[in-house]
């Protein structure tokens, strides 16, 4: 299970959309752990195959151990995940992007989703999810159709720069202190 390199927001992988997985194999949960693996080391909350280079439907979750939510330490493996459904209510929040380190911005999601899909092993799941679980889930499928964080921000005032490596700080604090807003970085 080796930690694979993170694409970074200027490699045009990350704007494509991800194909479907056609087959659940042993190739597949090789991915799988990898994609882990390389969460956990760089101490993400998600990440999209996409985001290790391989444009396939699949993403892996897990809510850090400090969260105050029952979903902490639980980990959400899905493959062809979709928004089955979506709250009206709407919520800002802050986050950041392993393809995007050193920025955070004020993001409105969903409040609560529910996402369907298959698990590593080929079965169906289906995961009902609010607040940070359903934003992350929401970010990283968002992964999957080649959009980014920062496309949901319209307002330069809402993004900002934090020392690379402090994105997860900056969330839980909900604004990094003396942190400098970066209008050029909105595409």
């Amino acid at each position: 299970m080796p930690v694979r390199p993170i694409v970074l927001y200027d490699d045009p992988l990350l704007r494509q959309k991800s194909r479907r997985v056609r087959h659940v194999t042993p190739d597949l949960q090789e991915l799988v752990d990898d994609m882990v693996e390389t969460m956990r080391a760089a101490d993400g909350l998600g990440l999209s195959a996409i985001q290790i280079g391989v444009p396939e439907r699949v993403i892996v979750v897990q809510l850090p151990e400090n969260e105050d939510n029952p979903n902490v330490g639980e980990l959400y493996i899905v493959v062809n995940p979709e928004l089955a459904r979506q709250s009206r209510a709407m919520e800002d929040g802050i986050e950041g992007c392993l393809s995007i380190p050193g920025l955070v911005g004020e993001v409105p999601r969903h409040r609560a989703v529910t996402v369907k899909g298959l698990d590593s092993q080929g079965r169906a799941v289906r995961i009902k999810a609010q607040d940070l679980l359903a934003r992350a889930l929401q970010h990283e499928i968002d992964h999957c159709d080649g959009i980014l964080f920062i496309d949901h921000i319209d307002d330069p005032e809402k993004i900002w720069a934090v020392p690379e490596g402090q994105e997860e700080t900056a969330e839980a604090s909900q604004r990094a202190p003396g942190g400098v807003a970066a209008p050029g970085l909105l595409v």
